[in-house]
């Protein structure tokens, strides 16, 4: 598959990312057994996740939703921006954060930052994906991680390339093998 001159190869497909969806809920459903926890859900990329990982739940939900920017293409701007606020109150709560990719960990540690000034009583995190090889601030590790990959670019499954890509139901990782060499002549 090629985007914007940059070539993919399927890593997950639907079926494979159902089973480790089913997983996480698994392991959050025992976990938060008996309480109400409300899940503050990273827009955009995470909806997808989100909605598989929502429907999975067995005790009484909440939702709610952030958007944070700190990407634009491939690359890393350095600083987080919350364009849209929590939509929720969290005080005093028991928060799981739905997140798509952890890679640096700069995005989340802002978060889990403000949920706590919000008032949030705990914070946990489930991300979709997480490269830990990537990770700058350990503090932002998630509890609950779906799929550990190496530090490549991804698209699928809610993750996009400029906005592109998001509704592709299969994950697909960077190919670098397709990166053609230039001849100097």
């Amino acid at each position: 598959m090629e985007l914007q001159g940059m070539h993919f190869k399927e890593y997950k497909t639907p079926q494979e990312i159902d089973t480790l969806v089913g997983q996480v809920a698994g392991q959050i459903n025992h976990d938060y057994q008996g309480l109400k926890p409300v899940f503050v859900v990273v827009l955009t990329g995470a909806f997808m996740y989100a909605s598989d990982l929502l429907r999975k739940m067995t005790m009484p939900t909440e939702v709610a939703f952030v958007k944070l920017r700190s990407y634009v293409g491939t690359e890393t701007t350095g600083e987080v921006q919350e364009t849209v606020p929590v939509t929720a109150d969290i005080m005093d709560r028991d928060v799981i954060v739905i997140e798509d990719i952890i890679d640096t960990g700069l995005s989340m540690r802002y978060l889990k930052k403000r949920l706590y000034q919000l008032g949030a009583k705990t914070v946990r995190v489930t991300s979709f994906l997480f490269k830990p090889d990537a990770l700058q601030y350990p503090e932002s590790a998630p509890e609950y991680p779906a799929l550990l990959i190496p530090h490549q670019f991804v698209i699928g499954y809610g993750l996009d390339l400029d906005q592109q890509a998001r509704n592709l139901p299969s994950l697909y990782i960077y190919d670098k093998s397709k990166v053609e060499s230039v001849i100097v002549r």
